[in-house]
């Protein structure tokens, strides 16, 4: 349906989060007949179907009913909805078309887009070159799975704008449509309980890239062997960046520094450019030099100069949820400092380990929630050499105490062996002191409030989705902060 009107069409949207709310909006502001599903009932859903009080919409709560499709258009899925479920799997059988805001996003903007994909990193990414393309003093949308869908604001975008949309594996799973400057900042194991299986997930990614033409830019993490080999997937120009490899084009770290490389004319390699030095980056981690490559080169495809670019590079403290210092205060059983950090946002022990690597510091570690069916060993191993107290709360909590505790003791046996193969990690392998399991965050806060000794980082890194306990993973976040908060008596 690209490019067809949507006027007097039948859409039917299943699920009525943020994203159903924006998509029926636009959808009833283009004459298009508008039904919402949801498995929720009517109470539960009271507050956003207050939002959409105004507007024409019939509704069917408590289950995604077939008869839906007898007249159906078009079968809009939000972003939490599998597409594996019984009307969706109908829907192909009937030949009703499938999309999700999105799609319809991408179809219908007439700004170029620059779109950003990746298991992680993906949100700072996106809101950095936002943050550049801003400096900049360009018309700057940014949207997508990060903040407001950007289907709210389609009619008000110009040709001229600045458009920087972050795309999850959800969204581009359906999607038959490419953005004109697509980034791949990695693909590491992630939502494999929604994809089931790696390669499922690997390809719903690769439709960021799949659908581009040969006057669209790709830009893929060097790195990142998955992201690497989307290069084949695409007639796209391609640019990379990395942590450590001179690329032909793109980004990349040596020797302290933060280099641009764009291409020249005729496609040549143009100057090399310094961004800034690694020292003057103020995010943490290798993690997030990687992400401010990215967004460097992005916003110089954009037309952002280096001046701005390395401006905002060199003051851009970070958004919520990601390695966000949440206080800094002497030690509750002692002198000396402890810094608390809110990393909300990982949900894959991948995650966690990015951050875990940002820190020189004895940790201790919350870590829990709900798994996504991902491998937790190297999350054990690293944390048996990283961590000096683990916490482990919510549903996956005795999971991922076992999982450590086995590798733990498996260390310790190897290293009272006495081998030269680990003579040299002993004192690694000896570094976690405990392992804490609770139910709940606020108990995972009053015992690390007992365990934290002087120059400690306490680390909310969990691993795990926040759905065991909560709406989503800022909502959790903000829990944190308030528990910490209230730990110092500062609310």
């Amino acid at each position: 349906m690209q490019g067809e009107t949507l006027k007097d069409q039948h859409v039917v949207i299943l699920g009525l989060a943020r994203q159903g709310v924006a998509l029926a909006r636009y959808l009833v502001g283009t004459g298009a007949e508008v039904t919402i599903s949801d498995l929720q009932d009517q109470h539960a859903l009271a507050d956003r179907m207050e939002q959409l009080s105004d507007l024409s919409i019939r509704y069917a709560l408590g289950s995604h009913p077939i008869r839906l499709l007898d007249d159906a258009d078009l079968l809009c899925l939000s972003g939490g909805v599998p597409v594996d479920i019984p009307i969706v799997e109908k829907a192909r059988e009937r030949g009703v078309a499938l999309s999700n805001d999105a799609q319809i996003f991408l179809e219908r903007c007439p700004a170029p887009i620059i779109g950003i994909t990746g298991s992680a990193g993906k949100t700072t990414t996106t809101a950095l070159v936002g943050e550049m393309c801003r400096a900049a003093g360009k018309r700057t949308w940014v949207g997508g799975n990060i903040g407001n869908p950007l289907i709210a604001d389609v009619e008000a975008i110009e040709r001229q704008d600045c458009v920087v949309m972050e795309l999850s594996s959800f969204q581009l799973e359906l999607m038959t449509i490419s953005p004109h400057i697509a980034a791949v900042l990695n693909i590491t194991p992630n939502h494999l309980d929604r994809h089931k299986t790696m390669e499922a997930y690997i390809a719903a990614k690769r439709n960021i890239v799949a659908h581009q033409a040969a006057g669209d830019i790709a830009l893929l993490g060097y790195d990142d062997a998955n992201a690497r080999a989307l290069a084949l997937e695409t007639p796209a120009q391609l640019f990379f960046f990395s942590g450590g490899a001179e690329v032909e084009a793109g980004a990349f770290k040596t020797n302290g520094e933060l280099t641009l490389r764009m291409k020249g004319r005729r496609g040549q390699p143009g100057e090399d450019q310094e961004i800034c030095r690694v020292s003057a980056v103020q995010l943490l981690g290798r993690h997030n030099l990687l992400n401010v490559l990215a967004a460097s080169t992005l916003a110089s495809l954009a037309g952002v100069p280096l001046e701005v670019i390395r401006e905002v590079a060199t003051t851009f403290t970070g958004v919520e949820h990601r390695l966000e210092l949440v206080m800094e205060q002497p030690s509750p059983n002692g002198s000396g400092r402890v810094r608390w950090y809110d990393d909300s946002i990982a949900t894959a022990p991948e995650r966690a380990l990015a951050a875990m690597r940002s820190f020189e510091e004895p940790i201790v570690l919350f870590a829990g929630g709900r798994d996504k069916d991902l491998p937790w060993g190297t999350f054990a191993h690293e944390t048996v050499r990283r961590v000096r107290q683990l916490i482990a709360f919510g549903e996956a909590g005795p999971m991922i105490a076992e999982t450590v505790r086995n590798t733990w003791q498996a260390a310790e046996t190897t290293s009272h062996q006495g081998t030269a193969a680990v003579s040299g990690s002993q004192g690694r392998a000896r570094r976690l002191a405990g392992i804490t399991c609770v139910d709940s965050l606020e108990e995972a806060v009053e015992v690390a409030a007992r365990l934290v000794e002087p120059g400690d980082v306490v680390l909310f890194s969990p691993g795990g989705t926040s759905f065991d306990a909560f709406e989503d993973f800022v909502e959790r976040g903000e829990r944190f902060k308030e528990l910490v908060r209230k730990l110092y008596g500062e609310e």
